[in-house]
């Protein structure tokens, strides 16, 4: 038919003066089929009418612009048109064209249709490399509403999506946490290959993760796990970064950790810097094994101890110092460095007052020990 008159025809019926709400909605709701089919999809044309389908998509979008009543039809519009922008290969304008419905706030839509809608724009700006806007979109996703039953498919999405940012922004630790709650989701723990995935990735990246209680937390929890007994490496992993024992670098089973797809997704660069963090999350693990061990300890010794250059012991014990993870001083004329921090007047008093008292306490308990065993001969 003639497209034109169409659209002139709907502009005029939705802006007529005193036009019923339901006449609205209803003008709406007829025109919307011969330009979505299903929920979102474009309705599939030929190449010549392309153009005036993504009109009449334009058209609608604009009658339910600001209209509370049409929420739900212009969620659905958008999205079509974003999808039609995508098939395009504009992923920048179908990003921006998602970004202007705040579909968080729309009261028509059921809790999973706005979670699918925000994935989506989480999907879109990922693929556009907006970062800071991805992550401000994923702020916007409830984590409790994805632990519920029917969102296990959201869930999932959810946090691969989160994997990408988090892998842009090298954050180890937030990926180990990603993972792990892919792995936590029940559909996947009834796939053993996918499980098994996530379990792996997990442990990896809570092995180049810095060292925090958050971590530590993790790690036991993790080493707790069943399945990990079916990995034996990857439990190994675990059970070595746990121990207050040095590690010997590179560990025995290194080279299968950095062969799992989650190591190597990002290209060769990004796989360099994690096998990089590797080797310095081993070192900083040796010299917190070393601190507990010494007070006091030639720099040569523990270089040697710790399988490493000097300088590069140096290097990464002030790293450490820095980051407030352990205490050290390092005199280097003498070639020493000191784990144990100078005591003031007041806490060499107050430990001595307590050794004193555990003394004489153990003397009082062994003499009504002696008196006891006396009385009863």
């Amino acid at each position: 038919g003639d497209d034109e008159l169409l659209l002139t025809t709907l502009q005029t019926l939705a802006t007529r003066r005193s036009q019923k709400t339901q006449a609205i909605r209803a003008l709406v709701q007829k025109c919307i089929p011969w330009c979505i089919d299903g929920q979102y999809q474009p309705v599939s044309v030929p190449d010549t009418q392309k153009k005036a389908r993504d009109k009449l998509v334009e058209a609608l979008r604009e009658i339910s612009d600001g209209k509370m009543f049409l929420e739900a039809e212009r969620a659905r519009l958008t999205r079509c048109m974003a999808m039609i922008m995508e098939q395009e290969g504009d992923i920048s304008k179908a990003a921006d064209i998602l970004q202007e419905v705040h579909v968080e706030t729309y009261g028509s839509l059921s809790k999973r249709e706005k979670v699918e809608f925000i994935l989506e724009q989480m999907r879109l700006t990922l693929d556009k490399k907006d970062y800071v806007r991805a992550a401000i979109v994923a702020g916007k996703v409830s984590r409790k509403h994805l632990q519920e039953e029917n969102m296990e498919e959201y869930k999932v999405k959810f946090f691969t999506l989160m994997g990408e940012l988090h892998r842009h922004e090298k954050d180890a630790f937030l990926l180990a946490k990603d993972y792990h709650a892919i792995y936590s989701t029940p559909h996947i723990l009834n796939d053993e290959a996918k499980w098994k995935d996530a379990l792996q990735s997990t442990v990896v990246f809570l092995a180049l993760s810095p060292y925090s209680n958050e971590q530590q937390d993790m790690m036991n929890r993790v080493q707790e796990d069943s399945n990990l007994e079916k990995m034996p490496s990857f439990q190994k992993t675990i059970q070595l970064l746990l121990k207050k024992e040095i590690i010997s670098y590179p560990m025995v089973n290194q080279a299968e950790m950095e062969a799992i797809p989650a190591f190597l997704e990002g290209g060769q660069d990004l796989a360099k810097f994690w096998h990089d963090l590797f080797h310095r999350r081993i070192i900083q693990h040796n010299v917190r094994v070393a601190s507990l061990y010494y007070n006091r300890i030639r720099g040569t010794r523990l270089a040697q101890l710790l399988g490493l250059e000097p300088d590069r012991l140096e290097q990464e014990i002030s790293s450490m110092v820095s980051d407030g993870a352990v205490y050290a001083k390092i005199d280097r004329p003498k070639d020493i460095v000191r784990f144990a921090a100078p005591k003031t007047p007041e806490a060499v008093l107050s430990d001595w007052a307590s050794d004193i008292d555990n003394l004489l306490h153990l003397v009082e308990t062994t003499t009504h020990l002696i008196n006891k065993e006396n009385m009863t001969k």
